[in-house]
């Protein structure tokens, strides 16, 4: 994987994951992947982010571990540094743009209005996030992006439950969405990783 277009054709539910606890990154990453997911972005919003990145970048190679709530430009480099094979940002500034294309990796950075996206475009980006993206005009603006917009796709996040997935889905414009859904809190602090895997077939059968 080389390019965020490619990083959308991964998995229909790119799943975003909060760990407290880095001792759940190689499970949860496990569970993902026996329910038909290679994919996972672990947020940087918790003092065991990078851990948990370190982690199943060392012991599930076959996921493809990444890094979301890249929201400075030292959040990339670390993130790098960690093992991560891709980033993702809620939104964008420039140092953090300029830093996430130092890393060499493919990136989906956030745009919530066609300004944003426009302003992506004229970096050389086709493949973008759209955060938040219910509280941003959902499936409905993402539909009306596409006409000024054909060269850009998305990955909605923000919101998105199991039931509005579909929608996006099925928008020309969207490659995939990013689903919070897939890890439960209470499922974690359980250690249930049988429901995560559960959670992750249902997510993987989603058709696009």
């Amino acid at each position: 994987m080389t390019t965020g277009s490619e990083l959308l054709e991964l998995s229909p539910v790119l799943p975003v994951v909060v760990l407290d606890d880095a001792e759940h990154a190689v499970p949860v990453a496990r569970a993902l992947h026996a329910g038909g997911i290679g994919v996972v972005e672990l947020t940087l919003r918790t003092p065991a982010a990078l851990e948990s990145i370190r982690r199943v970048a060392a012991e599930v190679p076959e996921v493809v571990v990444g890094a979301g709530t890249v929201t400075r430009p030292e959040h990339a480099r670390q993130a790098a540094g960690a093992g991560a094979r891709f980033l993702v940002t809620p939104g964008v500034t420039d140092a953090v743009l300029d830093a996430a294309f130092d890393t060499g990796l493919p990136f989906l950075p956030g745009a919530a209005t066609v300004s944003e996206a426009m302003r992506l475009a004229e970096r050389g980006l086709d493949a973008l996030k759209f955060f938040p993206a219910e509280a941003s005009g959902g499936a409905a603006a993402l539909r009306a992006i596409a006409g000024p917009l054909p060269g850009l796709r998305f990955c909605p996040t923000g919101g998105i439950t199991p039931a509005s997935a579909p929608e996006y889905l099925r928008l020309a414009n969207v490659g995939c969405v990013g689903g919070s859904w897939l890890t439960p809190k209470d499922a974690l602090a359980a250690r249930d990783f049988g429901r995560v895997e559960t959670l992750a077939k249902e997510a993987a059968a989603l058709e696009r």
